[in-house]
């Protein structure tokens, strides 16, 4: 586990007013562990609460010390289960809210079902559905981490604070990886350059992009606004209306635009990797590749696809449970981001300013 605290805010940690309440919803053991080394920055005990399932799967959750008149933090990550996760977050929010406490404010480092926040074909943004169950719960504020989309704060009607955890890796490159100073950021495809330019300008590096992706689930297909069918009928058209067509894209073969022969390659990304892109910087000379990824959501298979490919680190953050992948592949590394979720928690408790939060953060950040 990586972990660094800047020293100017190491001195910030243990001064916190009354009055606060930390709780820990009950989705899995990393949740906890994360919300033990928030409540030792911030020098405040762990709220008690029971939270457990019922035999017919319902949750239940028993509030066992008085949070009236207080600022409660939950601390909620997200498991496997995503839906058992965020009904223990709405009851719990609920139950704080039916006992009077003053503010409830959500850390959720990852927002659940934040992918869906587009309409796709018939379907419903489901994150603008959830933000409203939590606002209506009774959720007062939220703090989170690196949104899928930065729009979806405008999905809730309370305070929203999105961290960053852009500093932590940009760290752990300089301080992890030795000679980076011989590395160039890769952005996986041409959508993602503005965010990996942003990586190489603060490290002070070149640039590669890699061009002609295979076709994701972010496409133009699954937009859903080519319904209905694109089958021309003459009973649907009329006759003297010649509506034109967009040309269907066609993406090249993949190439890389930029060299890395030779290099270090540093991945930037937020969205599933595709080891064809792997073999291709490979085939193009670099000797190394390394992976930087916020919250790295990793399916069953991904440890032995990892082990097996040409990755030579997968760097993410313990904002969601990676201890059973850690275990099976080592090339999984973990950065800590507990201290500036501890130091957002105190800042909202002491009603301080978050600016000092987001220094130097732009839009592509």
């Amino acid at each position: 586990m990586f972990c660094v605290t800047p020293p100017e805010l190491e001195t910030k940690m243990n001064i916190t007013k009354g009055g606060l309440v930390l709780f820990s919803a009950n989705s899995n053991s990393s949740c906890m562990e994360l919300s033990k080394k928030i409540a030792e920055r911030l020098g405040v005990e762990m709220g008690k609460v029971q939270v457990y399932q019922e035999p017919n799967r319902e949750t239940r959750v028993q509030i066992q010390e008085s949070v009236r008149g207080k600022d409660v933090f939950i601390i909620q990550t997200v498991s496997k289960d995503v839906n058992t996760t965020i009904m223990e977050l709405l009851i719990m929010v609920y139950a704080c809210k039916t006992s009077c406490a003053k503010s409830i404010i959500g850390v959720i480092p990852y927002f659940p079902y934040s992918k869906q926040c587009k309409m796709r074909k018939r379907g419903s943004i489901v994150s603008k559905l959830l933000a409203s169950m939590m606002c209506k719960a009774g959720l007062t504020h939220l703090i989170t981490m690196d949104l899928h989309q930065k729009e979806i704060q405008g999905f809730f009607n309370i305070p929203v604070d999105n961290l960053r955890a852009s500093p932590f890796l940009l760290q752990y490159i300089q301080e992890e990886i030795p000679d980076y100073r011989n590395a160039v950021i890769v952005a996986k495809s041409p959508a993602s350059a503005k965010r990996a330019q942003s990586f190489a300008e603060r490290l002070r590096l070149g640039i590669a992009v890699i061009h002609g992706e295979a076709q994701d689930a972010e496409s133009d297909l699954v937009d859903g606004r080519h319904s209905p069918p694109m089958v021309r009928s003459v009973a649907a058209i009329h006759p003297s209306l010649e509506i034109p067509m967009l040309i269907p894209k066609e993406k090249p073969p993949i190439t890389v635009v930029g060299d890395v022969g030779g290099r270090i390659a540093i991945i930037v990304v937020w969205r599933p990797l595709l080891l064809l892109l792997l073999i291709t910087l490979k085939e193009r000379g670099a000797y190394k590749i390394f992976v930087m990824a916020t919250h790295g959501l990793l399916s069953s298979d991904a440890p032995r696809l990892i082990e097996e490919s040409a990755i030579d680190e997968v760097v993410v953050t313990n904002t969601i449970p990676h201890e059973i992948q850690k275990l099976q592949c080592p090339k999984i590394k973990t950065v800590d981001i507990s201290m500036i979720l501890s130091e957002a928690i105190r800042r909202i408790h002491n009603g301080e300013s978050m600016s000092y939060l987001f220094r130097n953060i732009g839009l592509d950040d």
